[in-house]
């Protein structure tokens, strides 16, 4: 990796379609970027397709939040996310 480009902080707001923005989130890992990723109005179902993106995450090491309570993945508070936001270079929303 280029020494001249700094790591980029990224929030992806999971919000319409969960399996998409799991992939993107893995995908972005490749460029050397810090990823957080917020499922935010429901929980994640469990789909073939979400399961394989899952496992994805997995392996970029990317540990998922929540905003709602989901079984499978740790919850956050509105103030946690707050400090997320404001420690993120970028926010995308899928």
């Amino acid at each position: 990796m280029n020494d001249r480009v700094a790591t980029r902080h990224i929030l992806m707001l999971a919000n319409r379609d969960f399996a998409e923005a799991m992939r993107v989130a893995a995908g972005l890992t490749i460029f050397g970027h810090q990823i957080a990723l917020v499922f935010v109005d429901r929980i994640v179902e469990e789909t073939p397709v979400n399961l394989e993106q899952a496992e994805l995450l997995e392996l970029c090491e990317i540990e998922p939040f929540s905003l709602v309570d989901d079984p499978n993945i740790e919850r956050i508070d509105q103030s946690r996310l707050a400090e997320l936001i404001a420690q993120t270079n970028y926010t995308i929303t899928i």
